[in-house]
């Protein structure tokens, strides 16, 4: 998967991704590259299964981010990174492109898929984003099932925590090649842009996205990043487009730059192809922004920039074998 865009005219299509960042080569292997492969081809194969039998993209996006949660290889749900103070924070958006309705949680430490707390806010009140422990009562109350802060507990992501908060005021992102971490992941997890998401359009033409996130590591209690906020790490309109995002999230937060998407297809004309590598390659570098994004629109064009080394990420197409990447 060499080009950023990948065309189709009106064909029920998923895209995902698991994090942006610098990829150390040198620290892959055979059996480290194709774990992620199989992960990747695993989770598009589920959502691609729905959007085959008729299902829409929501359900389809859902399912694909609850599988990235379940996944200890990816910085949402199970493998999550730790705060300063050694927690779990995790963030979550879901959007609906045909009605605009959308959810978030944030700072949330016992949901065990935030994605699904995200569509039950969506879906069961009047609200769009609840955080803390209010969230975690109202996901509960709506049968999203709850988890002792240990199920989000990984070595790998122990080990991480322990190196950051030994160098003081160290903050570590999720994916890019600095330090020690090669032994642990191909794309160096001490500094990794964790966020997983997708995004998808079904075949009666209705697009959805969604994004879920750990965080970054060693964070400040308390921060949120664009992953939860409508507009800026997640965006679905039927008019133009969704869009998933991963990189510095306070970037992407200044620029509001899924929703600068959507915004330059609708009101400037550009292609989708256009506004996604002008936000990402041009746009975001000017606010010392790095990461990337996936974005889909309702004819089922798929693009995918990030200005990183490398991004886990991959689409599938109703009817066609799944393709995943992680390298340029």
């Amino acid at each position: 998967m060499n080009n950023s865009t990948i065309t189709s005219a009106n064909v029920a299509t998923i895209a995902i991704h698991g994090g942006a960042g610098t990829i150390l080569r040198s620290a892959m292997n055979t059996a480290q590259e194709q774990a992620y492969h199989d992960a990747l081809t695993e989770i598009l194969g589920a959502g691609q299964k729905i959007l085959a039998a008729g299902g829409s993209a929501l359900d389809a996006v859902a399912c694909a981010v609850s599988m990235l949660e379940d996944c200890p290889l990816f910085n949402a749900g199970k493998g999550a990174v730790y705060t300063h103070a050694g927690t779990h924070e995790l963030d979550a958006a879901i959007m609906d492109g045909a009605t605009l309705d959308a959810g978030a949680i944030a700072n949330v430490g016992h949901v065990r898929n935030p994605i699904l707390g995200a569509r039950a806010v969506m879906e069961h009140s009047e609200h769009i984003l609840l955080v803390g422990a209010g969230a975690e009562t109202f996901v509960a109350q709506h049968g999203v099932e709850l988890v002792e802060p240990d199920y989000f507990h990984t070595e790998a992501r122990h080990a991480q925590w322990l190196r950051a908060r030994d160098q003081e005021g160290m903050l570590l992102l999720d994916h890019d090649a600095t330090s020690k971490a090669a032994e642990i992941a191909p794309i160096d997890p001490d500094n990794k842009f964790g966020t997983v998401g997708a995004v998808a359009v079904d075949m009666h033409g209705n697009l959805a996205a969604a994004t879920s996130t750990g965080g970054i590591t060693n964070k400040r209690v308390g921060r949120v990043g664009d992953s939860p906020l409508i507009g800026a790490g997640c965006y679905a309109n039927n008019r133009t487009v969704a869009v998933s995002a991963t990189g510095t999230g306070e970037a992407f937060m200044r620029t509001v730059a899924a929703y600068d998407i959507s915004a330059r297809m609708e009101y400037a004309g550009q292609s989708l192809a256009d506004a996604a590598e002008q936000v990402v390659m041009d746009l975001l570098p000017r606010y010392q922004g790095r990461g990337g994004l996936i974005a889909i629109d309702a004819e089922g064009n798929v693009a995918l920039p990030f200005n990183t080394e490398g991004m886990y990420r991959g689409y599938a197409k109703v009817g066609a074998a799944p393709v995943t990447a992680i390298y340029k």
